[in-house]
């Protein structure tokens, strides 16, 4: 049975035709139409996973503060716009709403026609909830996660009864530098706005998401070949500069390899990789620096690590990381300052509460703090761990501070930064 094409025609017609095929299906009888395979096959699915077809039985909600933070983390929340701009316009007009979930299927954005959100209300889709396939059946969040293609789920196409008066149609969006589900973007509202150019349009936005995301990445490969360009200069051997997932941004002494592969999790120290054999792993703003070594030579001396935070000139703070490899600097915004500053203050490390009580007075803003802390470890994440937020070891960290205390972050009203410029802190 075509059901776009169908529903296209006759949307009532066809919703009954699939009740009668999902009754069947569920009593054991042949239907007298197959089902659609991309729906038998997430049918049988629920089967066997023991989803009651009658009943929508879900974990809670996340918290308005859990959503908060899944939002900061996302990398969806860079491609919003071109989400936006693609699906919203038409999706209100149409009387749809526009569904963005992550990769567990967690509700994180939801917007679109008032009518319309108010009846998803009453399916609980809302913020927060979870719509994996697993949880509440066959639909148009959960299965695309799943089979990681497009997929509509039309009227009784739904496993769970309560869901069987609504079409939706989502397209999973997969981040290009390693093929991971970021999540799901799905348009969804009431079956008789079924219309059979939904799931091409959804999926065609979905990869302009993707293309931007491309973008963005090709940007900041450009970022650490600025970077590793002046260390490079100085090595002998091979050597390659690459970022977390291993594509490479430039190199010296080899031939180009666009990806070299790297452990799950890369930290500081020697490795055995194919493109190099024994090699040096060492941080780079952005990535990381691969280098040759030669295993019948002596071992390779301990990483002399130099961390410079300059907070002498007021509004032109930097952060400069030195070590065998050369050096790197960047310029800081005023938040990170102040989160390296503070990290700097208490060697011994702060926790997610304790940084927020610094920066703000209250403890429980532990939300924005770790949004800001995975900022800053995008490009300093090697030297930083976690657990509490502290230097790593080893790490030989000097504040550079302005000849009058009361320029220590002059506009900061960070608590703990204001009591430092009324005690008049000397050089760390």
């Amino acid at each position: 049975m075509n059901v776009p094409q169908l529903a296209a025609v006759d949307a009532a017609r066809a919703a009954r035709m699939l009740n009668e095929v999902r009754d069947a299906r569920l009593s054991g009888r042949p239907p007298r139409v197959a089902p659609r395979p991309v729906i038998e096959q997430s049918w049988e699915r629920m089967l066997r996973s023991g989803v009651d077809p009658e009943h929508d039985f879900r974990s809670g909600l996340l918290s308005s503060d859990e959503v908060r933070r899944r939002r900061e983390e996302s990398p969806l929340r860079e491609v919003l716009p071109v989400l936006r701009e693609g699906l919203l316009s038409v999706a209100d007009v149409a009387h749809h709403i526009m569904v963005v979930a992550d990769e567990e299927g967690r509700v994180l954005w939801r917007e679109g026609c008032n009518p319309v959100l108010r009846k998803a209300d009453g399916l609980g889709f809302e913020l927060g909830a979870d719509w994996g396939e697993a949880v509440v059946g066959t639909n148009g969040v959960g299965t695309p996660a799943v089979v990681r293609r497009p997929v509509q789920v039309f009227a009784a196409e739904h496993f769970v009864r309560s869901h069987t008066a609504w079409t939706c149609a989502g397209a999973p969006i997969t981040d290009p530098r390693n093929g991971r589900l970021l999540g799901v973007v799905d348009v969804s509202g009431p079956l008789e706005t079924m219309h059979p150019a939904t799931l091409a349009w959804v999926d065609s936005v979905a990869k302009l998401a993707e293309a931007r995301l491309r973008e963005r990445h090709l940007g900041a490969l450009e970022r650490l070949r600025a970077v590793a360009a002046p260390v490079l200069a100085r090595l002998g051997g091979r050597a390659a500069a690459v970022d977390a997932d291993g594509w490479t941004a430039a190199v010296t002494g080899m031939p180009y390899t666009s990806r070299i592969a790297l452990p799950k999790s890369p930290s500081p120290g020697r490795r055995w990789l194919p493109v190099f054999g024994a090699c040096s792993v060492e941080p780079l703003a952005g990535g990381w620096l691969v280098r040759s070594v030669d295993e019948a030579a002596e071992p390779a001396p301990r990483d002399a690590t130099r961390i410079v935070l300059d907070l002498a000139r007021p509004g032109r703070w930097s952060l400069t990381v030195s070590g065998n490899a050369g050096s790197w600097s960047r310029e800081l915004s005023p938040r990170h300052a102040e989160l390296l500053y503070l990290l700097a203050a208490h060697h011994e490390g702060r926790s997610a509460s304790g940084l927020a009580e610094d920066l703000f007075g209250d403890p429980a803003r532990t939300v924005t703090v770790r949004a800001e802390m995975s900022r800053v470890r995008r490009y300093l994440g090697g030297y930083l761990d976690h657990r509490p937020y502290r230097f790593c070891e080893g790490a030989e960290v000097e504040v550079l501070l302005p000849a009058d205390p009361r320029g220590l972050l002059p506009h900061s009203t960070a608590p703990a930064v204001v009591r430092d410029r009324m005690s008049a802190p000397g050089r760390r």
